[in-house]
């Protein structure tokens, strides 16, 4: 069963089969995404400037090209032959920090398998919505990040000074993207 959380840029994506995934009880978690500089952008915008500069001086977060990479630990699941590794915020219970403090990717992210089994070939109405809800997601986050990208680029040749200033920037140039972009993400309002 998939059922859509719709709230604009902040939607949220579940399905039950996430708990049966065949990966183990690791899932996704496995290979977690980047917090891309949108990422960055959405979180501080939340009000979550604080949280990420503490996670960066804690190591959980560390300066990547894209954004912040995610620190790996030691994945001590079922499935640790096969992934060795998993998000530094994975716990037994699965994320261990809030909707508004993860990678969009991770709040709007669902699997093929999961969504075919999940109804879309049946026609399920929140299925189809989902996926949906996803391609609009997907692609407005990865066009985001790309002009985020090329600003931090413009003004920083040298790479971001990673302070509050500088989230801030991270936070307004995100909202002036959703702002231009609002028709874009309409359908997940």
């Amino acid at each position: 069963m998939i059922r859509l959380e719709q709230a604009g840029v902040n939607t949220r994506l579940h399905s039950s089969l996430c708990f049966a995934c065949p990966h183990g009880p690791t899932g996704c978690c496995a290979s977690p995404p980047g917090v891309d500089w949108s990422d960055i952008g959405r979180i501080v915008g939340l009000g979550g400037r604080d949280w990420l500069l503490a996670e960066i001086a804690a190591g959980s977060l560390r300066p990547g090209p894209r954004g912040l990479l995610l620190k790996r630990v030691e994945n001590r699941e079922a499935n640790a032959g096969v992934w060795p590794t998993k998000c530094v915020y994975h716990g037994s219970q699965g994320c261990t920090i809030p909707p508004e403090r993860r990678a969009a990717t991770c709040n709007y992210y669902i699997c093929d398998d999961a969504f075919l089994y999940g109804g879309e070939n049946q026609g399920d109405s929140a299925a189809v919505a989902g996926r949906e809800a996803h391609a609009i997601l997907m692609a407005l986050y990865g066009r985001w990040d790309l002009e985020i990208m090329a600003q931090v680029g413009e003004h920083w040749p040298g790479g971001p000074p990673w302070d509050g200033g500088f989230l801030d920037w991270v936070g307004q140039e995100f909202q002036r993207l959703v702002r231009r972009d609002r028709r874009e993400w309409k359908p997940v309002r």
